[in-house]
């Protein structure tokens, strides 16, 4: 019997290598000759990076950038196995936890960092950057991350436009001449999972703002100034980025990373499946095992594990899903390619406790999971 192990992490316990490694440990306690391949997955969120760079052997590059509020930062990136893939997690350089919440406000934070980081990753010489853009704390369209690699934003006066989303109605020019020139031959993919538009009332701001600090009369001004910023890249770049499913991500980053570097908009666990080659990993394949923190009715719209039963599926092989918790809708999931899901709580328990045993857990589920499959 062969078994692929191709687990997402379990946010705030284990990486997905962890996860996998832990799976195969429980599997192989129950049967010392099943052979197991393990395949550590991401969606484009958080994890994706070191995800992609434990399935490629690459390596964790760390950068210091300039961080949402101006200051410096630690950040990183990964280099991928193939020695020509760079990954990013746009939140890494430009996230909400970066924010201290006394400090969030989405008209001052900038996506200047992540733009460094893309500047860093070109000096490997790589030719293609996978970018995963959840978990933002801002919503300056990407203006930040387009100075950062040469871009000239400019005001009626012909200065650079200052940081944050408050400034985007400054915006009166687009030059592009002074681009990065490395960008030019270098395919973009953004890892994108959710499909609201640049601005409106399911727009980056209307959507998203609040959370990252916002009040309702910032969220209106935020709106506003998305549309001038789309009006200007239309003039400018003829290019209308607003109806573009995403543009709205990470407070406008998607429709700035198409506006400005021609990047391509796709669900983050598509981009994974097809770079890591998924179903050429299927091949031989009796049982698929994936998982992840948390699974529920929400999976359903481009979580790692729908996105590995979906493909495993098409193939006839039957999945199993293990997760920290279950919530509200899990049985949805049923519907798109798993047999079945478990989840590794075994006892009534806090969340501190459960994540201190998830190991153990993890490792006592699959182990079950092969006695009762062999029974």
């Amino acid at each position: 019997m062969k078994i692929l192990v191709a687990p997402d992490s379990f946010k705030g316990s284990l990486t997905a290598m962890e996860a996998a490694e832990i799976i195969k440990k429980g599997i192989l306690r129950a049967d010392p000759k099943i052979e197991v391949d393990l395949l550590p997955m991401a969606d484009g969120g958080e994890g994706t990076v070191q995800s992609l760079v434990d399935a490629t052997a690459g390596e964790i590059i760390e950068k210091e950038v300039t961080g949402p509020l101006g200051e410096k930062v630690k950040a990183f990136y990964g280099l991928l196995g193939d020695e020509e893939t760079a990954v990013i997690e746009m939140a890494a350089a430009s996230g909400l936890p970066l924010v201290p919440e006394g400090k969030r406000d989405p008209s001052k934070t900038t996506t200047y960092g992540t733009g460094e980081l893309i500047a860093s990753a070109l000096e490997h010489g790589v030719e293609k950057i996978i970018i995963g853009i959840g978990g933002s704390a801002t919503n300056d369209a990407g203006v930040g991350m387009a100075q950062a690699l040469g871009a000239e934003i400019l005001d009626k006066n012909g200065e650079q436009v200052e940081f944050g989303g408050a400034n985007l109605e400054q915006i009166n020019e687009i030059n592009l001449d002074k681009l990065d020139s490395r960008l030019k031959d270098l395919e973009i993919l953004v890892a994108c999972d959710v499909d609201n538009p640049l601005y409106g009332k399911n727009g980056a701001a209307c959507v998203y703002a609040t959370q990252k600090g916002a009040d309702k009369e910032m969220v209106e001004k935020l709106d506003q100034n998305l549309r001038h910023f789309n009006q200007i890249v239309i003039k400018e770049l003829g290019k209308n980025t607003n109806k573009i499913p995403g543009a709205g991500a990470a407070g406008g980053l998607g429709a700035g990373l198409v506006a400005f570097l021609d990047a391509e908009l796709k669900a983050g666990v598509d981009i994974i499946l097809d770079f890591i080659n998924f179903k050429k990993r299927l091949k031989g394949v009796d049982l698929v095992i994936t998982g992840e923190g948390m699974l529920d009715g929400q999976s359903i719209f481009g979580k790692t594990p729908i996105g590995v039963s979906r493909t495993a599926a098409r193939k006839e092989i039957p999945v199993i899903a293990v997760a920290g918790t279950l919530g509200d809708g899990v049985e949805k999931v049923l519907d798109y390619g798993i047999s079945s899901y478990f989840s590794i709580i075994d006892r009534p328990s806090e969340l501190k406790d459960v994540v201190a045993r998830s190991s153990g857990l993890l490792a006592d589920l699959s182990e079950q999971i092969i006695r009762t499959i062999k029974i």
